[in-house]
């Protein structure tokens, strides 16, 4: 039942990412966008680091995440306002781009060490 629910929120919170990054590349205006924009700027590279940790202590992994989110969007924003580059949807893109490479580095990290297993199982 437990992890029934972890799954659901877990799809609730993907849906409310998705959203928020949805909001601010098409500058929807919503009641709700505050809210939805910041839930992705901080959840999603918070999430593809904690995705690449596998097999640490779930506090420290999510301590690294917190910390890799909130340094990830600071370095983005002095990067584009020293380069005078500052655009709110450009930032978006590129934490969701950058999401989406280390879910990449997860998804062939898990892969190649699941063969490992497999190798070493058929030994």
């Amino acid at each position: 039942m437990l992890r029934q629910h972890r799954r659901a929120l877990a799809w609730l919170v993907g849906l409310a990412c998705i959203a928020g990054a949805v909001v601010a590349l098409f500058d929807i205006e919503t009641p709700l966008r505050p809210f939805l924009i910041s839930l992705f700027l901080l959840v999603v590279p918070g999430a593809a680091v904690v995705g690449l940790l596998r097999d640490r202590d779930p506090l420290a992994a999510l301590s690294v995440g917190a910390a890799a989110s909130l340094v990830l969007n600071v370095l983005l924003a002095e990067a584009m306002l020293l380069f005078g580059a500052w655009s709110p949807r450009a930032g978006v893109a590129t934490v969701a781009v950058l999401g989406g490479f280390m879910y990449v580095l997860r998804v062939l990290y898990r892969g190649k060490s699941m063969q490992t297993e497999q190798g070493a199982r058929a030994r």
